[in-house]
């Protein structure tokens, strides 16, 4: 394992059991931004970073009892988590690198990452390996429930010219790794950009 997953599980499994109770407001955030991707009854979607699962119940609710929801973390403490809060009712909960995820290729309508491409090692391979499992021309959803600059605020920080999450640095790296950035919204409500795997 790299000192990259490392780094994240370790930041992850300190903060998981108060996870939910530190951003206890975000539901309404998860539920539109879910929409966002115009799933249908029987799609079948991932979470990749699913975390504590707070998306599950909207992506579940989005694709029916006939669709199919899976939720895929690094941190073994955030899928506890999750199943505590009683998510994994929603969907299937794997213990996986979004690097080399244990699905077919081709076999998801759709990606959803909350928070995720921050914490990605490698970006571009990254997505690259959720393009693989997505048919063509099925959506990726990169969500944060706040903006860009209101979450450097929270951290303390200031947003910089290399940040992946600007517009001018997402759109090409998408676009590198298989997506067509179809939609960019960064306001202190929240970030979402969409994409469409290419054929």
């Amino acid at each position: 394992m790299s000192d990259d997953h490392t780094h994240v599980q370790e930041f992850f499994t300190a903060r998981a059991a108060g996870w939910d109770v530190r951003f206890p407001d975000d539901g309404p955030a998860y539920a539109a931004a879910a929409a966002e991707l115009g799933l249908r009854e029987g799609d079948r979607v991932l979470d990749a970073g699913c975390g504590t699962g707070r998306a599950l119940p909207p992506l579940r609710a989005a694709v029916g009892p006939s669709g199919t929801v899976i939720g895929v973390d690094l941190t073994p403490a955030m899928l506890m988590a999750a199943v505590r809060a009683g998510r994994d009712r929603e969907g299937r909960l794997l213990l996986a690198d979004v690097a080399a995820l244990p699905l077919r290729t081709g076999s998801l309508d759709a990606v959803f990452g909350a928070g995720l491409i921050a914490h990605l090692p490698n970006p571009a391979v990254n997505l690259r390996e959720l393009a693989r499992v997505v048919r063509p021309g099925g959506t990726l959803a990169l969500f944060h429930p706040i903006g860009r600059a209101a979450l450097a605020a929270r951290q303390g920080r200031r947003i910089t010219p290399d940040d992946l999450r600007a517009e001018a640095n997402l759109g090409p790296l998408l676009a590198g790794s298989g997506w067509d950035m179809t939609s960019y919204v960064d306001e202190d409500a929240r970030f979402l950009a969409l994409a469409v795997h290419r054929s």
